[in-house]
């Protein structure tokens, strides 16, 4: 928790903002929990456009790339996930968040530059991000956690019941590579598809397939990225380099 009055944490919301979009609608409720809990926010709506520019991002404590694809701009959602993974800041992606953080992995980790969205590109070579086999639009669903993993930190490791409001996922022909280079795969649906992924060596990269915001009060992913924000937001180095500092 972020003490009380030390510096309040600049969140960055990148999503093009809807009232269709239901994760959108449910998103100020949370922020207004978590704020009763103590935890000190501030919070930024980006535009997937505006999020193309990477001085917006400046002096950000935390990035969640929201649902709601195909975004407007998929080069700006590609760009808060590459700032959120080089700079070190604590990133979130639900949904189309996790499908991006995927793309931007393969892309610019892995070297699989063509690696595309079917529902963006769907007459690309290379789709890294295709259709599931069953549409999760409106389901609900099983996911196991990896013991040991961050993830596991957070939710612990026995069975839990999540909400999706999807229809994409990854392709599993591209898991190897991913986890080749760094990107480890955390959480599974009960036939073993993927649903979380995260970088360990990150101060808080986690992704997942389902709609964590979509849970009833606040769900323990979103809390855990809110809290590591709120630290963020107090260390010495990370104010001084608000200020400009090196």
């Amino acid at each position: 928790m972020t003490p009380q009055g030390g510096p309040a944490a600049r969140v960055a919301l990148v999503g093009d903002r809807s009232a269709r979009v239901r994760s959108h609608v449910r998103i100020p409720a949370i922020v207004a929990a978590l704020r009763a809990e103590g935890l000190a926010l501030d919070v930024d709506w980006v535009a997937t456009e505006a999020a193309e520019e990477p001085v917006v991002l400046d002096g950000t404590h935390g990035i969640w790339l929201l649902p709601g694809s195909p975004y407007r701009s998929t080069d700006g959602a590609l760009a808060a996930v590459r700032a959120a993974r080089e700079r070190g800041v604590p990133f979130l992606g639900t949904c189309g968040g996790f499908q991006h953080a995927l793309l931007e992995f393969a892309r610019d980790v892995c070297g699989l530059g063509g690696a595309a969205h079917v529902e963006v590109d769907p007459d690309a070579a290379e789709h890294l991000i295709v259709p599931l086999t069953c549409s999760l639009v409106g389901q609900e669903g099983g996911v196991r956690v990896l013991p040991g993993s961050r993830a596991a930190a957070v939710l612990g490791t026995r069975p839990r019941v999540e909400r999706y409001h999807c229809a994409y996922g990854v392709d599993p022909a591209y898991l190897d590579v991913l986890q080749r280079h760094g990107l480890r795969l955390t959480g599974f649906d009960d036939e073993g598809q993927l649903r979380i992924v995260e970088l360990p060596d990150h101060p808080f990269f986690l992704a997942t397939l389902f709609q964590p915001e979509l849970a009833d009060g606040i769900h323990p992913l979103v809390r855990a990225f809110a809290e590591v924000a709120a630290g963020s937001a107090s260390t010495p180095d990370h104010r001084e380099r608000r200020r400009g500092g090196p």
